[in-house]
């Protein structure tokens, strides 16, 4: 059978508009970014602005009325224990040497005496419950291997043992301001050891109760001052602790002992701590927004070498990241693949080239990943940011 030119020409113009409705009315794959889902750790935190503070601080008052020299002392400096003069103060008639006075330093005395028994006593009772403490976390740690006994109850252990170390360290800080108090006060009333209401006494000399810097000067300037004016703040810069204020809808979920991270501190790297201790009461706190927040003050400790944190000060800001759950090889997507459909979870997985919804089932979540309990295998190639364009039976094409 022969077929003339001009059927052939139609034949090809019937199967070029055959194939181009066919084009015509196939739909375009939609371009879509895709991740995989994977096996590993998943890490719950909270992350939120802090600050450091000296854990112990000590405001030298002015023991004794009189006239204050010039304080030559500036915030940084350097002062040792009984050894660095900080303040002198002249004696200033008849203020200083009346008999309401001389009566008010006695009493002063009086309660310093007392106020160092009661932190003679306190040392004692630190250290009993240090002990106590000490043993239950040595049990704990040589039963935690096998085992016999539960995380909880190893971080608690662990958690009274810390706080009650740190409360040997401050009751240690306690018995020698109680010692200087009681030497200040002993000092202030010497002055009144004449029998003329008018005599006039000795400058009042003020050493370093504590080893440590100048954190405040109060009152730099000479003036008559009164008993108790806050003169000078002195601390010790490497016992530091970290103060994070956090919701408090998040600090029931925070563990005592929880791992903690310092970011963006101005070092290299992160630095390293521990919670110590979850404050049991809330405040209100107004957002950058105007809201109302409860909020819980979180106090944490350095696990870090001194090196690693002596440039930091009293009051530097830090951004902290607390550690709220830990869990090992669970299946992790990305939070962007997830999205809600009839009141549950799902996915869109590709298979084929083709977009199926897939409803999954999904555990904790932190802010790049969520754990899948039950839908998903490892592997699977998952589409994130879905658009409205997709559908269960979609064609797409994969772009990185």
């Amino acid at each position: 059978m022969k077929f003339s030119l001009r059927t052939i020409i139609w034949a090809f113009v019937l199967l070029a508009m055959i194939f181009a409705g066919t084009f015509a009315l196939t739909p375009k794959p939609v371009d879509v970014e895709f991740a995989t889902v994977t096996e590993g750790p998943l890490v719950v935190s909270v992350r939120e602005d802090g600050k450091t503070r000296i854990r112990e601080k000590y405001i030298v008052s002015a023991p004794v009325a009189g006239r204050l020299s010039r304080i030559e002392l500036e915030a940084g400096d350097e002062v040792s224990s009984e050894n660095t003069l900080l303040a002198v103060i002249q004696p200033s008639v008849p203020v200083m040497l009346d008999a309401r006075s001389r009566t008010q330093a006695e009493a002063r005395v009086q309660g310093a005496e007392a106020s160092v028994r009661r932190s003679k006593s306190s040392a004692e009772q630190a250290k009993i419950t240090h002990e106590l403490n000490k043993s239950k976390f040595d049990r704990a740690k040589r039963l935690m291997p096998d085992k016999a006994i539960s995380r909880d109850d190893y971080d608690t252990a662990k958690t009274k043992y810390l706080a009650s170390l740190q409360a040997i360290k401050s009751s240690k800080f306690d018995a020698e301001i109680a010692s200087f108090e009681l030497e200040l006060a002993r000092a202030a009333a010497s002055q009144f050891n004449g029998d003329e209401i008018n005599e006039v006494g000795k400058p009042f000399e003020i050493f370093a109760p504590v080893a440590g810097k100048i954190l405040k000067v109060f009152q730099e300037s000479a003036a008559v001052v009164g008993v108790g004016t806050p003169l000078l703040e002195i601390g010790d810069p490497r016992n530091l602790e970290i103060e994070v204020d956090v919701l408090s809808i998040d600090a029931v979920r925070i563990k005592p002992s929880a791992e903690l991270t310092i970011e963006h501190w101005g070092g290299r790297s992160p630095l390293r701590g521990n919670v110590r201790v979850i404050e049991p009461a809330a405040f209100t706190k107004i957002s950058s927004l105007g809201v109302e927040e409860q909020r819980v003050n979180i106090i944490a400790d350095f696990s870090e070498q001194a090196d690693r944190i002596a440039m930091l000060g009293d009051g530097y800001r830090v951004e902290a990241r607390i550690t709220i759950d830990e869990l090992q090889n669970v299946l992790l997507v990305p939070n962007s693949s997830l999205f809600r459909y009839r009141r549950q979870w799902h996915v869109f997985i590709i298979d084929d080239d083709i977009a199926q919804m897939q409803p999954v089932t999904v555990g904790i979540q932190n802010e790049s990943h969520t754990q899948i309990v039950k839908g998903l295998v490892h592997g699977a190639k998952v589409i994130v940011y879905p658009s409205d364009e997709i559908q269960s039976g979609t064609t797409v094409r994969l772009i990185k």
